[in-house]
């Protein structure tokens, strides 16, 4: 089995609420969500314009929920390179980690 790393952000409890009830909706059971949010993200970084996205997503306020999940190693790899990106062209960016989960959680609710 490839190696997981579990990374833990923050997100507005509204958006938690319409995240769990999507990954329901959507056919993953509760242990499903990490599976979920690993294809959120790998959408999300095959998008062009994720840096602005995530730049976009800085309107976002009310963080109150803490939310784990579980990523292989090799995406965890990937969204370190992401963040590093992100920082280049908005070096005033906090919290980038958190950011990318989030606008990679709320484009694929959109999406579908």
């Amino acid at each position: 089995m490839a190696q997981k790393v579990k990374i833990t952000f923050v997100i507005p409890a509204r958006l938690q609420d319409e995240f769990k009830s999507k990954v329901v909706k959507d056919g993953y059971e509760s242990k499903g969500k990490s599976q979920w949010v690993t294809e959120a993200i790998e959408e999300l970084l095959g998008t062009q314009s994720f840096p602005d996205l995530v730049k976009l997503n800085d309107v976002m306020k009310g963080f109150e929920k803490l939310e784990s999940v579980v990523i292989s190693k090799e995406l965890k790899t990937q969204l370190d390179q992401a963040i590093i990106n992100i920082r280049k062209m908005y070096p005033d960016i906090e919290g980038v980690q958190s950011r990318i989960l989030r606008t990679a959680i709320m484009q694929r609710i959109l999406r579908f």
